[in-house]
């Protein structure tokens, strides 16, 4: 099997898997809406001051909401076995990797790239500031997955690792925000903001290059 077909294959299989546990997906997106939601009633109707922390607020959710869904990526195929069998496949196991990274932005990060310029609106957000929102998270987000990928791996069935995992995540998720929310806010203040947005892209191409081996690297030390 070549690794385009191996790559292909891993892709609709975890996307089944995701369909078949769609419960769990759920959960993210409700989360994500939840504490979306649950800002603007904290802080009350004032509209600039919504404006203001709205980019920043609906990066951290997404952040949060990410995080929440990092186990899906190895936890079930360790528990089952089925993860040893597709490190004994005839491809490269960066390429299987890759292919749970793929389904993982197309499961998680698409759905609430898609949902959040809706809740943008109740931060009153304008139309310019909401596409910047969806371009720095169609970019933001395949790296959230990537970085993430590399410590749900490191975790492993370690115990309390779903813990371990946040404390190792979060500062690597950092500049992500930083950048993505930065991009937003931006646009907000009347600025083009694609600085940010070309910082977001360099690290996109980074991550994108070296978290496929680091993470089946990893995914090889815990199967041992």
């Amino acid at each position: 099997m070549s690794s385009t077909r191996f790559f292909l294959a891993i892709v609709r299989r975890d996307l089944l898997l995701a369909w078949q546990q769609r419960g769990d997906l759920l959960v993210g997106v409700v989360f994500f809406v939840l504490v979306a939601c649950l800002f603007p009633l904290a802080i009350g109707p004032e509209p600039k001051l919504l404006a203001r922390i709205g980019p920043g607020v609906l990066w951290v959710a997404v952040i949060l909401a990410n995080l929440l869904a990092l186990p899906r990526l190895f936890n079930s195929d360790w528990q089952d076995g089925s993860l040893e069998q597709l490190l004994t496949a005839p491809a490269p196991a960066s390429v299987m990797v890759a292919g749970k990274l793929t389904a993982h932005w197309l499961t998680t990060g698409i759905p609430l790239t898609l949902i959040a310029p809706l809740l943008g609106i109740q931060y009153g957000l304008e139309s310019d500031t909401l596409l910047m929102l969806m371009a720095s998270l169609l970019l933001g987000t395949p790296t959230l997955s990537a970085l993430g990928s590399i410590g749900a791996a490191l975790t492993l069935g370690v115990r309390q690792g779903e813990m371990l995992l946040a404390l190792l995540v979060l500062p690597l998720y950092a500049p992500v925000l930083i950048f993505g929310s930065g991009a937003v806010a931006a646009v907000a203040g009347g600025l083009p903001g694609m600085a940010e947005l070309s910082l977001l892209a360099a690290m996109l191409c980074g991550t994108l290059f070296l978290a496929p081996w680091l993470t089946a690297m990893a995914v090889k030390l815990a199967v041992e």
